[in-house]
């Protein structure tokens, strides 16, 4: 069975924002999520945390409620009025039926109470990303470039083509490591969710290929596919 963390190890380069006054909890978060191919930056109050997501670019944010300076709830308020539109998790022991809708009513779009279960983070942090794509990024795809926001392929000849939301994933996929072979049976557990049959790949592959050339994608004979150029 393919473990799927270790794959997104080469398909995940989100960064995210850790806001968690516990020393030895944000470390521990840290540590983990950075174990996992995510890319973090961690603050111990919601000031600088407020500061970091208003300065930087992250694809999600980690929040406590109890923070120092800034309250967790205010935090993401305040974030919501400057405009800021990163999907945020929040992450606290306040774990009733009210705290949470206040939570969500407050902006957040997850609510996970400690303690809690790596794996169930993980999880959610993944299903957070897929819905919500950075709407600044942008793959080079040879001379063409991948806009996630838009789903649409910038050719180097200066057209656009739009693709679908799984065509974009497949697309990014195997663009986020140029040089490495993704297996079939990659593909279908990272991009397709884990699909009864790895031939969903072969089908988007080859919905790729109709829409930006033969090349986009190269078929590695026995291994699987890599990205190529449009």
């Amino acid at each position: 069975m393919i473990n799927v963390d270790a794959v997104a190890r080469d398909v995940g380069a989100a960064r995210i924002l850790v806001v968690e006054d516990d020393r030895e909890l944000r470390e521990l978060l840290t540590r983990l999520l950075r174990d996992v191919g995510y890319r973090i930056d961690a603050v111990g109050d919601g000031q600088a945390g407020l500061h970091r997501a208003l300065v930087d670019t992250y694809d999600t944010i980690i929040v406590d409620r109890g923070l120092p300076a800034v309250d967790g709830l205010d935090l993401i308020k305040r974030l919501r009025g400057q405009g800021i539109r990163t999907p945020v998790m929040v992450l606290t022991a306040y774990g009733s039926i009210a705290d949470r809708v206040a939570g969500l009513d407050a902006g957040a779009e997850d609510y996970l109470v400690k303690p809690f279960e790596v794996d169930e983070l993980l999880a959610r942090l993944r299903a957070l990303l897929r819905r919500h794509p950075s709407a600044t990024e942008s793959i080079a795809i040879g001379a063409g470039v991948l806009e996630l926001a838009s789903r649409a392929a910038l050719r180097s000849d200066g057209t656009s083509v739009e693709l679908s939301g799984r065509e974009t994933a497949l697309l990014r996929t195997l663009a986020s490591r140029p040089g490495r072979v993704f297996g079939r049976e990659e593909l279908r557990v990272v991009v397709f969710d884990s699909a009864e049959s790895a031939s969903i790949v072969d089908t988007y592959v080859h919905y790729l290929r109709r829409k930006l050339g033969k090349n986009v994608v190269r078929t590695i004979r026995g291994q699987g596919y890599r990205i190529g150029t449009m």
